[in-house]
């Protein structure tokens, strides 16, 4: 549900637009309301499931996400939907920060690795099938059920926590204080990072709000770690000094970056090369979203004979090798390219995320798991938002040299991939210009999945830490105190 919400909207923008009478630009802050106020709340959120209880804080996100999804439905104009959604990205922050935390205490050993491999399989396909679920409810009962057909499931989810969830606060951090200025600064650095990386691609990245957003996010940052640096604050900053700890995190960004990142521009290439509709452009995508939860179910298996460096840099391979089919169906490859490419996207997703995020709560003290998940989480969606901004740019750039001095070309109409309102004569031009940014596109991407594969080596076991993997992870729930003690040594 938190993953889905963040791409379903995309597809209801013009019917919401119509719908509440508000200007296109004003409505697409149902995207990125949501986008900021998740992304700025997840490391705070996670910190304080430490001191506070993570069931406790995964049910009052859990809570509110379900009623600000029923405000989303019930809005009545384009402001009160935009505060809504920003209700709903704080509690999916909420929700999101500790789960993993919440799943390492649950489960043990095989289990605990079998569990994290479909947490990730099902959280990645989700954030594909958003154009298919949001396509069949804007076409069959209308853009608000987006939003409403999430108030019985959340209803579920908080009964089931509360029912079946095991509490698994820290032991000994409720006696730690909850630091209120280190939270202020940890939620309006993220904040101020998100904000240039949303906004830039559509008012320029020299803008004044982009450039100061920017500035204020890189003081605020220095202060939060200046704030921390005497050890009994919001977040441990010791943990990253535990180097696989800090190249799960790395990692999760670029995996981040490289798969969700250029899920937009594919999304945007089928439906414009192809002339699809959104549920159409949701199908074509079930090649890759097939693949994540297929490829999903082996790779617990998989953890018990590979180390995880070695998944993640094959992951990361996969993906590469994807992306150059997809560059070569943007080149004229036909479906055959295509199809290979999403498939091996897929796959690539599916093998990255569950070794990183089991080193991400395996190679940290038990006490500080909730911090590690939320530390992880959050970059996650810079690593999404980061994708989008940077690839856009290079898709802009290539855009622009592939139309040259072209007269009667609408470089709005091209980017946007509507073509039916190009004269006719201009349209195999147009055509042409996108695909090669497309493929632009994908090679970048590409490099990316590159530093990827070698930067996964990061993940390999520091001599003298006893930083599990694999097999020999000691897995149960503080099993991995030395790796605490090591890193504050």
């Amino acid at each position: 549900m938190m993953t889905l919400d963040v791409t379903v909207v995309n597809v209801a923008l013009s019917d919401i637009a119509r719908d509440l009478d508000a200007g296109l630009g004003r409505v697409q802050w149902t995207v990125s309301a949501y986008s900021l106020a998740f992304g700025a709340l997840l490391l705070t959120a996670g910190a304080l499931s430490d001191r506070l209880g993570r069931r406790a804080v995964f049910t009052t996100g859990m809570a509110l996400f379900t009623l600000a999804s029923a405000a989303c439905g019930l809005a009545p104009d384009a402001g009160s939907l935009v505060a809504a959604r920003a209700a709903q990205g704080l509690g999916g922050a909420m929700v999101f920060a500790p789960t993993l935390a919440l799943i390492a205490a649950a489960y043990e050993g095989a289990r605990r690795r079998a569990a994290i491999a479909a947490f990730a399989a099902v959280a990645s396909a989700a954030g594909a099938l958003g154009p298919v679920v949001g396509g069949l409810c804007v076409q069959l009962l209308g853009w608000r059920w987006i939003f409403l057909v999430n108030v019985p499931l959340g209803m579920l989810v908080v009964a089931g926590a509360l029912a079946r969830m095991p509490e698994s606060a820290a032991p000994g951090d409720s006696r730690r204080r909850i630091d209120p200025l280190g939270a202020v600064l940890g939620v309006g650095a993220l904040l101020a990072l998100h904000y240039p990386l949303v906004t830039g691609p559509e008012v320029g990245w020299t803008a004044p709000r982009v450039v100061v957003s920017a500035a204020v996010g890189a003081a605020l940052t220095v202060a939060l770690v200046a704030s921390q640096r005497r050890g009994d604050g919001l977040i441990d900053l010791t943990l990253l000094r535990i180097r696989s700890f800090s190249g799960a995190a790395v990692l999760g960004f670029l995996a981040r970056l490289t798969s969700l990142g250029v899920l937009a521009f594919t999304t945007l290439w089928l439906q414009s090369t192809h002339g699809y509709s959104a549920l159409q452009v949701g199908l074509a995508l079930l090649p890759l979203t097939g693949s994540l939860l297929v490829a999903g179910l082996f790779v617990a298996r998989l953890q018990k004979t590979f180390s995880a460096d070695v998944l993640v840099a094959g992951g990361f391979a996969a993906q590469g090798l994807g992306l150059l089919g997809l560059a070569a169906a943007g080149a004229g490859g036909g479906w055959v390219a295509t199809v290979t490419g999403l498939v091996l996207l897929g796959v690539g997703g599916a093998v990255i995320f569950p070794p990183l995020m089991g080193v991400a709560v395996s190679a940290v003290p038990a006490d500080r798991a909730g911090t590690a998940s939320g530390l992880t989480n959050a970059c996650y969606p810079l690593g999404t938002a980061t994708g989008v901004a940077v690839f856009g740019a290079v898709f802009s750039a290539r855009l622009g040299q592939g139309l040259g001095e072209g007269r009667g070309l609408s470089r709005e109409v091209v980017e946007t991939g509507r073509f039916e309102l190009l004269a006719p004569a201009l349209r195999p031009l147009a055509r042409s210009a996108f695909s090669g940014a497309f493929t632009a596109v994908c090679l970048a991407s590409a490099l990316v999945c590159l530093v990827g594969v070698l930067a996964a080596r990061t993940l390999r076991p520091e001599a003298g830490t006893g930083i599990p993997t694999g097999d020999r992870a000691d897995t149960r729930g503080g099993g991995d105190r030395g790796v605490g003690r090591a890193a504050r040594r």
